[in-house]
């Protein structure tokens, strides 16, 4: 049974991007998916399949997927400004939503308040923690019951970094999340959703409220996470991050060859000396396998 129903959930993703897989191993198959079929359409069309010229302006084409489709004609090229020219893009310093990031840099701010040097943070003195972020559904997950779940949590990301400091990947294993500490504090959260707050990822924030049972608040404010466009990691912190998410599958010697060749990459006149390094895990499991 409990197949069948994973299967249903996969097969609906296969269908479009629901958010109900958002919080699942399965919700990385929609870009996968979507990349791969967009270049299969390609190399389809490049073979002489052909389809509907008219698809994207049809209410039965690309408009069946939305119930306020509008299209419009494409803007000049010379006169249209886009986005990624002006924001760049941000890259994430843990593995969670993005939204989560504010929440974990302003709860470790406000932590400084209450943990000095090696002490422990005074749980039983605490009465609230109130988040003022988005209202954004997904993410607001009160007691999540899996990694995954957590990942898209404001409420988890800012209780773990009031506990730990910081979120690291091990801070999504199931024995951290079912952490006693963890529920205690889950049990403390509140969300406020300020109305000049909204889910973008340029203009929001995250406010964290720390109310004491003596009465005292502590408060902090995350305008713009360490990781975000406008505060871009540096060269090395993201050499490192990408090291220690590389060596659990190809060797160190690889992942200095891939640093070395992607810093270079506007010099690189044959992608097949990236795909060749990376396909060095696949060929070794397969060795192994064979002996």
């Amino acid at each position: 049974m409990r197949n069948c129903q994973d299967a249903l959930a996969i097969a609906v993703s296969h269908a479009g991007a629901p958010m109900a897989n958002a919080a699942t191993q399965t919700k990385p198959l929609h870009i996968g998916n979507a990349a791969r079929h967009g270049i299969e359409a390609v190399f389809l069309a490049m073979l002489g399949l052909q389809g509907n010229k008219q698809v994207l302006d049809m209410k039965a084409g690309f408009g069946a997927f939305y119930a306020n489709y509008s299209p419009k004609v494409l803007p000049d090229p010379d006169s249209h400004t886009w986005l990624l020219d002006q924001q760049d893009v941000a890259f994430k310093i843990f593995p969670a939503h993005l939204a989560t990031h504010w929440v974990a840099e302003a709860a470790a701010s406000v932590r400084k308040h209450l943990v000095r040097d090696s002490t422990l943070l005074p749980i039983d003195h605490i009465e609230r923690i109130v988040l003022r972020i988005p209202n954004v559904q997904y993410v607001n997950r009160p007691f999540p019951d899996s990694e995954h779940e957590a990942r898209h949590s404001f409420q988890y990301v800012a209780c773990a970094t009031l506990l730990d400091g910081a979120i690291a990947v091990p801070s999504f294993h199931k024995r951290q999340i079912d952490r006693p500490q963890v529920r205690e504090l889950l049990g403390k959260v509140e969300l406020e959703h300020p109305q000049d707050n909204l889910p973008n990822f340029d203009t929001m924030y995250c406010e964290i409220s720390i109310v004491l049972k003596d009465g005292a608040i502590f408060t902090e404010r995350s305008d713009t996470f360490y990781g975000h466009w406008r505060k871009p990691l540096s060269q090395r912190d993201l050499q490192e991050k990408f090291r220690a998410n590389a060596t659990k599958a190809l060797s160190c010697h690889t992942v200095e060859k891939l640093i070395k060749i992607v810093d270079n990459l506007e010099d690189l006149e044959d992608c097949s000396v990236l795909t060749a390094l990376l396909k060095e895990h696949s060929l070794s499991e397969m060795v192994s396998k064979s002996i």
